[in-house]
């Protein structure tokens, strides 16, 4: 097997020159880099990847760090991964998703360093050991979401607007004179799930009402998110027949909802509308009728994160920035007026004028 020294040989140059071609480190005209690649390519030279990411500090791998439980992707994970992947493949970096249980983590990292340049954070929590720990390592990260508050401003992070997210689909609900709305809101020690439930209180004091505190529900960390939709819609509609509007975290949740709904003979949206945060959902054909929701763009939150991460890896100097992605209201047919009427509502009473003009 052909070595550096063989290289140089051939290519008639030092050994330092070849590791300097391959690494990057210093200058090198044109006519002498190619000179030397075309020898390596005669004598099939591969440079040893891990003796180089020694010399030059680099690996060219950026991770991605998920919860340990999202094996199964969601229409939301895959379409943030193809902004990801046309990022790196952009900049010429690899990627490794590492979805290792906190349970070994101490293990492996006590044996080896991380593999990766980098790290993109998913799903931070309020308290966030992984965040805490990266921060106390000096690891260069970006988060998809809000880090935790005491990080807020000295980390590097992409986000939609949660807040006005949470705000729009409760307005819209609000507008078709929903009063009545259950927020099947994330786990509750997510960041997200807090901006949400705040938009949620927004959108009513904004009219002048009062949102109900015990019609935001947060989903547990071990149910699956149709079980989630499913069992918690069931419980609530028949606790309060008043509720006329679900909004749900996310399409799975949504499917749960559908299916509640339909075991106890109402209907979408006749009976209950039901609005989703969502990025085009991977089960269009079990929506009847189509499901309405808020666009998160889940490609252009993993571009624009990719993006950051290598812009602070490339950076001389400390780099802090964040990226707010707006999300979008799609309408579809799964959200209709309130079966309930307040004529004394100025709100809803002009909702239902325009209704019905069109």
């Amino acid at each position: 097997m052909a070595n550096m020294s063989d290289v140089a040989k051939a290519a008639g140059v030092s050994k330092s020159t070849v590791s300097n071609v391959f690494s990057g480190k210093r200058a090198i005209s044109e006519a002498v880099r190619m000179r030397v690649l075309a020898a390596a390519e005669q004598l099939n030279y591969r440079p040893n990847y891990f003796a180089r990411s020694m010399v030059t500090k680099e690996t060219r791998i950026i991770g991605v760090v998920m919860d340990s439980e999202k094996v199964k992707f969601s229409q939301y994970n895959i379409s943030f991964f193809n902004g990801v992947l046309k990022e790196c493949n952009r900049q010429g970096y690899r990627l490794l998703i590492d979805t290792l249980h906190k349970e070994y983590r101490k293990q492996v990292t006590q044996m080896t360093s991380e593999p990766v340049d980098g790290e993109i954070i998913l799903d931070p929590a309020r308290v966030d050991e992984r965040i805490q720990e990266r921060v106390a390592n000096g690891r260069v990260m970006t988060i998809i979401g809000k880090p935790p508050l005491k990080y807020e401003t000295a980390l590097s992070y992409v986000n939609n607007d949660n807040v006005q997210a949470a705000e729009t689909a409760t307005a819209y609900l609000l507008g078709l004179g929903h009063r009545h709305i259950l927020l099947m809101n994330a786990v509750k020690k997510r960041t997200v799930s807090q901006d949400r439930k705040a938009g949620y209180v927004q959108a009513f004091e904004k009219i002048g009402l009062t949102a109900n505190e015990n019609c935001n529900v947060y989903r547990g960390e071990t149910v699956s998110s149709v079980e989630y939709g499913y069992i918690t819609a069931k419980k609530y509609l028949r606790k309060n027949p008043m509720i006329t509007a679900i909004i749900a975290d996310t399409d799975q949740i949504a499917l749960g909802v559908y299916r509640a709904v339909s075991e106890l003979g109402l209907s979408v949206p006749g009976d209950v509308s039901v609005i989703a945060f969502n990025n085009n959902t991977v089960y269009p054909d079990e929506f009847n009728p189509p499901l309405t929701c808020i666009e998160l763009n889940g490609e252009i939150l993993g571009q624009e994160a990719t993006k950051l991460l290598i812009e602070q890896l490339q950076s001389k100097e400390k780099l802090v920035k964040q990226i707010i992605i707006q999300s979008k209201l799609v309408e579809r047919a799964s959200c209709g007026p309130a079966r309930t009427i307040f004529p004394s509502d100025p709100v809803q009473s002009s909702t239902l004028v325009q209704r019905e003009d069109k």
